[in-house]
């Protein structure tokens, strides 16, 4: 990573935080008539825009925005977090020459047993607490589900178009039927 480049923050506006009874006081406070008067469209806009923006950079502040990538997932606890950079120190010491094999080789499996456990004490958490807590339960199902594709309409011998489920299967069924048999 070039140490010139300046770090890119992603910022987005924090509703939550927001005072927006101040917002509207900075707003009302601007008497728009004469600010706007005998301006051009564009000039007026331009105008609008500025004040608008200043007083929600006033009123509303800003967080960092959290994408999937900045998450964490729920069963990466901070000890294991620290287990896996060390993990990953010691696998680049080892490639380096600076640790033996003998050293570097429980670190992995330590950590994929680690994350084994995490995992399974999480699933049994979310059981544990469903009748109190629906909602992670049902989120951690909802991402653990596979998504089924349904197969298309299908062409018969015919040259007829077969939607149905039975019908799909009745053609897939001669289809490899007369690849088994020639």
């Amino acid at each position: 990573r070039d140490m010139g480049q300046e770090k890119r923050r992603v910022r987005t506006l924090n509703f939550r935080r927001a005072n927006l009874q101040f917002f509207k006081q900075l707003e009302d406070g601007i008497p728009w008539e004469t600010a706007l008067r005998d301006k051009g469209g564009g000039h007026s806009w331009q105008l609008f825009k500025d004040i608008f923006l200043r007083a929600q950079e006033l009123s509303i502040p800003t967080r960092k925005k959290l994408g999937k990538k900045c998450r964490r997932p729920a069963w990466l606890s901070k000890d294991l977090l620290v287990k896996l950079k060390c993990k990953k120190e010691m696998h680049r010491q080892w490639n380096q020459g600076c640790v033996s094999w003998e050293e570097y080789r429980d670190t992995p499996w330590m950590c994929r047993d680690g994350i084994r456990k995490a995992k399974a004490q999480l699933e049994v958490n979310l059981a544990r607490d469903v009748k109190n807590n629906k909602m992670t339960f049902y989120k951690y199902v909802g991402q653990k589900r596979k998504i089924k594709e349904k197969v298309p309409p299908l062409v018969n011998k015919t040259g007829e178009l077969v939607t149905t489920n039975v019908g799909k299967a009745k053609v897939l069924n001669n289809f490899f039927v007369s690849v088994f048999n020639g």
